[in-house]
């Protein structure tokens, strides 16, 4: 009983002593478990850590700067969008205004004339405007009678019922529409016939 007591006594003290000891650092440990290379080995360490740090701030670098320049190029690209749309409605009054003046003489010519004539310079001053319209690329929109109706470019306001035409042909035109490029800017107003056969589909095909 007194030597397990003993025992006991010798594992106390052991404890007691090793909770004593000072707790190792983590370079302590590495210079234990290295030796001789632990210098050299954490000096390598910390030069890869610095070079990993340098690369980090380079790369940093890098993406500010490429910020920087993405806001100035879209800040550049609004302005020039707003510049570009400014001089082409600034080219389309330029090129309307002859055409006013067109009006004005035609107005003018009718106050001291009578109408007589009216009627010409008014037609000259629709076809001088046409070619304005075309010259800034706006086409027109004005189905030939009785082509397939197409709900890309026209707006069917009403039917008209016709058996001896193909059902859903455009059967006049109410007012044209416009289209700058493949976008409509106003599809043109048309009346459809009702009643009729089907369209063929390749004659629709070949008509679209």
């Amino acid at each position: 009983m007194a030597k397990k007591k003993q025992t006991n006594n010798k594992k106390g003290k052991a404890e007691a002593k090793a909770s004593a000891k000072p707790k190792q650092t983590d370079e302590e440990w590495l210079e234990e478990e290295l030796g001789d290379d632990a210098d050299k080995l954490m000096a390598e360490a910390a030069e890869k850590i610095k070079k990993l740090e340098a690369d980090l701030k380079e790369w940093n670098d890098k993406y500010l700067r490429l910020h920087a320049e993405w806001d100035t190029y879209r800040r550049r690209t609004a302005e020039q969008r707003e510049q570009d749309r400014a001089t082409a409605t600034e080219d389309l009054v330029t090129d309307m205004l002859p055409v006013l003046d067109d009006f004005e003489r035609s107005i003018a010519y009718a106050n001291t004339n009578g109408e007589k004539g009216l009627l010409e310079g008014i037609e000259a001053v629709y076809t001088k405007l046409g070619l304005v319209l075309k010259k800034h690329g706006a086409e027109v929109i004005n189905p030939a009678q009785f082509e397939a109706f197409n709900a890309l470019e026209h707006q069917a306001v009403s039917t008209v019922e016709n058996k001896d035409e193909y059902d859903e042909s455009v059967a006049n035109v109410l007012q044209k529409g416009f289209k700058m490029g493949s976008k409509v800017i106003r599809p043109a107003t048309v009346v459809v016939t009702t009643g009729g056969d089907p369209r063929p589909k390749e004659e629709e095909d070949e008509e679209n």
